[in-house]
Parts: structure tokens; sequence; C-alpha cells
């Protein structure tokens, strides 16, 4: 099946190269193009793509708020978006996280990485690097929103429905371990890593991994590290 992409940037420079990029890939097609985040509100809607590839500052609507109102419409269940941005910098990626993106690239990345984070994100698997979780998701998410930033959509943080393996997959999963890093880590297989994650997410009516990581900093599963 081919994956459905929706590129939303205002450099009309980079959105033709993420295009050629994308399109290159048998099993990806770029099926629209947004200069700004209303544009990528609208497209996504009228296109429903299984992925956005969303830049994050962009004139007028930017993409924090796009990010926010695609997560929050249950008529986009399927549709996940991937922030482009620069983890040391960039402050709004916890907005993003908490707005329910699906997960980040940084600007420069190589042609394979982006693709691969393309299928890894339509998957359902977020894209929650090591990096990205240790050291951006460490420092910012667990600080409470501005009062102005958009309401994120809520997922209910009830830990009490999980079992103790699920609670301890999903803070390994927090602390930005992959599913083989956790099934050396437990002595288990990464299918069975896998199960669990996903029994969490239906637990916690997560939208993906990535909110899954949200819910574990915010009700203090996992504290971050003061020094990431």
């Amino acid at each position: 099946m081919t994956l459905r992409v929706l590129l939303a940037d205002d450099q009309a420079l980079l959105r033709a190269t993420f295009r050629l990029l994308i399109d290159s890939d048998p099993d990806l097609k770029v099926v629209a193009e947004a200069a700004d985040g209303a544009e990528a509100i609208e497209l996504a809607r009228a296109h429903r793509p299984d992925v956005v590839l969303m830049d994050i500052r962009m004139p007028g609507t930017d993409g924090l708020a796009a990010t926010t109102a695609i997560c929050a419409d249950p008529d986009l269940a399927d549709t996940h978006v991937l922030i482009l941005t620069t983890f040391e910098s960039d402050e709004y990626v916890a907005q993003a996280l908490r707005a329910g993106a699906a997960g980040f690239l940084g600007k420069d990345v190589q042609a394979d990485a982006l693709l691969s984070a393309i299928h890894t994100v339509a998957s359902g698997d977020a894209l929650l690097s090591p990096h990205a979780t240790r050291s951006l998701i460490a420092r910012f998410l667990a600080s409470p929103p501005p009062p102005e930033t958009p309401a994120a959509p809520a997922a209910p943080v009830g830990l009490d429905q999980l079992t103790a393996r699920e609670r301890e997959v999903m803070a390994l999963a927090a602390e930005g371990l992959s599913n083989a890093e956790i099934a050396d880590r437990l002595v288990v297989s990464p299918l069975t890593v896998r199960t669990h994650i996903h029994r969490a997410m239906t637990k916690l009516q997560a939208r993906d991994r990535a909110q899954l990581v949200v819910i574990a900093y915010q009700s203090h599963l996992v504290r971050p590290n003061p020094h990431p």
C-alpha cells in the first residue's frame, strides 16, 4: 500500500527537494503541499494523508497550531504528524509533543533517514530516538505549558490500568530505549515489547508512542533528567 504524505513548509525549494526524495520511494507519494499551517489543516482534511511532514516555524498559522488542530480532529485519527525542527534550539517541539506530534526530524536529515522516519511514523511506531527523548523531552516536557499554549488532545492518565510489566516497558520507552533495547534489558523478544507498548497505548487511549511518552512524564512514571 502506498503511503500518502502531505508536505507543510513555507520554503518552496525545501518542499520541492522533499517531494523529489519522497516520490523516489515506490511506497510513498506526496499528495499535496502547504505553505503555512492553515493550508496544512485544510489539505489534511481534504486528502487525509498518512503522514504530514510539518515545519514548526511558518508565517500565519504555525506548525504548532496546525499540529494541534490535525491531531485533535477525529476524522484525522489515522494521520500522523512528523515535525521538522532543530532538536537543541526549538522549544516548540515540547509543545508539539503535547499537541500530539508523532516524531521529530532535523532539517539536515539524511535522505534514507527521512524515508525511514515516514514509514516508521505511518506504522504507528512514533519516531522518538534516544537523542530526541533524552536531550529534548527530558529538558522541556515536564515543564508546565505556558497559559497561551493551545490545549492538547487529552489522554486520561490511569496507570493503575496497566500491568507491572506494561508500566516497566512504558517507562523504558520514555527513557528513549528502542524496542530492541528494551527487549535486551528485560530478556524478552522485541515482539513482546511491541505488544506491551500497544496494550499500554490502548488502555491509556494514547494516539501513538509519542503520546505514551508524554503520559509517562506527565504522570511522573518517569522524571526528567536535569542533565540529559
